[in-house]
């Protein structure tokens, strides 16, 4: 039975990765080009509204989907058909009444919620994201339930079609207000951003007809299949996917909220910063506050800094998004070994699983770190101070790497059913960033460079205790140094070739297009390194569709 299973695990993962290289691609053409149509103290207006839906959709999906595809999967190995179809059901009803709930609150207290995050003119960015909230949670449901069983192509193409209708409709929107709409240059902004951001509700429209459609069309298919088990009750199957999903849900609502707070905070202090040091302030700022549509310079000036940090956070989320294709398929499969108790499968997934991971995560964080400054330069050219923007990328670069090892970790513990450990975890990292952005932001001389280094203290300190816990509790433990230490030799070695490939471009052929030549080099350089090193194990190979095969190809044994 476990060797029925093993194939089908990378061959999801791989579906998802590709899905989610698709979203990542669609994305960068989405969040490049509007960064550089919005100001900074614009798209600090679309993040703020990004922070808030994001707690809101945290607490009405983080939990939910992984119970549910836990459950599905592990009455699917049962071959329990009837139970899985009431546990879809309950699941549901519930996320309806969830995505309801947050729906109503963006609506009618979009204002207020803009306020507290101190950022009022966010309030047409959060009514814009309002009906994205409720079409996420109906179609999180289908989800969960298609990778409970390990069909991860509805998932994949549903996110596909939700970036795709946010890229078309968010540009086009953004693009027509900047020339159409009538008024001063940064109420245009403003709109802007919110037009942009309405582009992320129309995608989820269309997603969600997607994925239901495909449901209908495959409940049709299997019409006439009778099942024979009997199914728990509404209220039991309930009862377990809440007791599954409210730790979860608070580990990623901590997450969320920790964003919140930092970005209150970190707005907070920049502008008490600007306020007691009002020299620091620019002509430019000082005439926002009689221009239609303005703000308070000091808050304008804080936009400015704030701006910057969110832009290079867009390209720092890339590496974890990633991850999702594999936190994704890591759950329903660990789940499904441990319902058969298989725990050498259950342990020889977890340990795969991260070493892909970190197969991933290294090279792109440490890419970032080590091509920082030129990077920013290619992405956003001319529209963002280099002695800011290069020390913000380089730390969140390195925050990358801890971010992917906390998530996969959350995933191994979640799927061994220790749910509430990562909210504990969660809960001191984020007093550990608010701590640091107190004692840094605030500091005129380090002032927004201190907020990713508040990110990377935050992550690493999760990651830590994540890492110590599953060693703690876990009876069969991948072995951390045995999935980490050959994928971090091949991405410091790359790292350095790329920057020196970076530099030595850069003199001839100038920064942006040497840029470029360091990427390609220092890809080249890790692919080679990766093979020589053996970084694949036999039993990661034996784990994807045609593994045995390119385990002779590879020569791994």
């Amino acid at each position: 039975m476990a060797n029925e299973k093993k194939p089908t695990f990378f061959g999801g993962v791989a579906i998802l990765m590709v899905g989610s290289l698709l979203v990542k691609v669609i994305g960068a053409v989405y969040k490049i080009p509007l960064g550089n149509l919005l100001s900074n103290e614009a798209y600090v207006d679309f993040n703020t509204a990004y922070n808030v839906y994001n707690l809101f959709l945290t607490i009405a999906t983080a939990g939910l989907p992984v119970a549910l595809s836990k459950t599905v999967a592990e009455a699917n190995a049962l071959g329990r058909q009837n139970q899985v179809d009431r546990i879809f059901s309950v699941a549901l009803k519930t996320f309806l009444f969830m995505g309801t709930l947050s729906f109503l609150a963006m609506s009618v207290f979009g204002g207020p919620l803009s306020v507290l995050m101190g950022d009022d003119s966010a309030v047409y960015c959060v009514w814009a994201l309002s009906p994205s909230v409720l079409c996420v949670c109906v179609m999180a449901t289908f989800r969960g339930y298609y990778q409970g069983h390990s069909n991860m192509i509805p998932t994949a193409v549903s996110q596909v079609i939700e970036s795709f209708g946010k890229l078309v409709f968010g540009l086009v929107l953004a693009w027509a207000v900047l020339n159409f709409l009538p008024g001063q240059d940064t109420y245009r902004q403003r709109m802007a951003a919110a037009g942009a951001i309405l582009g992320v509700s129309i995608g989820s429209v269309i997603a969600l007809g997607y994925i239901v459609t495909r449901y209908l069309r495959d409940r049709w298919a299997r019409r006439g299949q009778a099942a024979t088990d009997k199914p728990n009750s509404g209220r039991s199957i309930l009862a377990r996917l809440l007791a599954l999903a409210i730790p979860i849900t608070l580990g990623s609502a901590a997450v969320s909220l920790v964003t919140i707070i930092d970005t209150k905070i970190v707005l907070s202090l920049l502008e008490k910063m600007y306020r007691d040091l009002p020299e620091l302030i620019t002509p430019e700022a000082l005439a926002q506050q009689f221009t239609d549509g303005g703000v308070r310079p000091e808050l304008y000036m804080a936009q400015g800094l704030k701006g910057i940090y969110d832009k290079c956070m867009a390209i720092y989320n890339l590496p974890s998004q990633l991850m999702v294709a594999i936190t994704a398929s890591v759950i329903p499969a660990v789940s499904a070994c441990l319902a058969r108790q298989d725990k050498k499968a259950a342990s020889a997934t977890s340990e795969s699983a991260l070493r892909i991971g970190m197969i991933l995560a290294f090279p792109m964080g440490i890419g970032l770190f080590a091509l920082a400054g030129p990077i920013v330069e290619l992405l956003f050219p001319g529209k963002m101070d280099q002695s800011v923007a290069a020390p913000v990328m380089a730390m969140l670069g390195l925050a990358s790497i801890f971010v992917c090892i906390m998530l996969l970790c959350n995933s191994i513990l979640q799927a061994s059913g220790h749910v509430g450990l990562p909210v504990i975890s969660v809960v001191v990292g984020g007093v550990v960033k608010i701590a640091v952005n107190y004692l840094l932001v605030g500091n005129h001389d380090i002032n927004i460079k201190g907020a990713p280094i508040g990110t990377l203290c935050c992550f690493a300190t999760v990651s830590l205790l994540n890492m110590i816990f599953i060693l703690r509790v876990i009876p069969a433990p991948p072995n951390f140094l045995r999935a980490f230490a050959k994928p971090l030799a091949a991405s410091v070695c790359m790292g350095a070739g790329a920057w020196a490939a970076c530099g030595l471009a850069s003199r001839y052929v100038g920064p942006r297009l040497g840029c470029l030549v360091g990427i390609a080099a220092g890809m080249a350089l890790y692919f080679v390194l990766i093979i020589l090193l053996k970084v694949f194990s036999k039993d990661d190979l034996a784990l994807m569709p045609k593994g045995d095969k390119i385990a002779r190809i590879l020569r791994v044994r």
